[in-house]
């Protein structure tokens, strides 16, 4: 079984290349592509085979761009992953692309290895980023507000611990020694709490905290 890939960037020849990539790895099979978020929402919205396990969204569009997109995913389609493939290596853009939920942001030039090493673990742990966005996340936690005062429990701030690790969502409840669904549930509890749209969002928490230390 393949996972499923949707490709967004308005530029046709690019688009195409992209999925003509995609359908050479042995784990993914492009759905279809788009020009920009608003055909995107109404793909998705048209019938449920439209919705995809991962989309690759470019950030400059027209109509609806990557930003505006991926919130949009992200609030109606929490279970989608959203990752960034752009010509734009500006910090900003890159964090803005992070702060509306993208789990991954990667640089169109990116070698084709790469590229897939990125979307295999997406579906593993949830989030792909490279050095150069780790670091920038890093260096940007010290600037952001967040919620200190909050009260835990003891197994929540375990997973937070592990979530902050390359492990996957299954490898993490056998650490703990529970049920998968135990531990989204406490996933799920956290991003309640903390305001967060996903993983990467605890993990800056967790270090802004000093919960977990890398």
């Amino acid at each position: 079984m393949k996972y499923s890939v949707v490709v967004v960037d308005d530029h046709t020849l690019l688009s195409q290349a992209i999925e003509g990539m995609v359908n050479t790895f042995d784990k993914f099979k492009v759905l279809y592509t788009c020009k920009n978020g608003r055909e995107v929402e109404e793909k998705f919205k048209a019938s449920p085979k439209n919705i995809p396990d991962i989309v690759l969204v470019d950030v400059n569009m027209p109509i609806m761009n990557g930003i505006e997109t991926t919130e949009w995913i992200v609030e109606h389609y929490p279970h989608v992953h959203v990752m960034a493939l752009s010509v734009e290596d500006a910090d900003g853009t890159i964090l803005k692309m992070l702060k509306a939920g993208a789990v991954g942001y990667l640089l169109k030039d990116t070698k084709k290895e790469i590229l897939e090493k990125a979307l295999l673990e997406m579906m593993d742990s949830g989030f792909y980023h490279t050095r150069n966005v780790t670091n920038l996340l890093l260096e940007s936690v010290s600037g952001r507000n967040g919620k200190s005062n909050v009260n835990f429990k003891e197994n929540e701030l375990k997973f937070m611990k592990f979530a902050c690790s390359e492990l996957t969502y299954k490898e993490i409840a056998e650490k703990m020694f529970l049920s998968p669904k135990t531990i989204d549930g406490y996933r799920d509890s956290l991003f309640t709490k903390l305001d967060v749209r996903n993983r990467v969002g605890l993990v800056m928490y967790a270090i802004k905290n000093k919960i977990y230390t890398p």
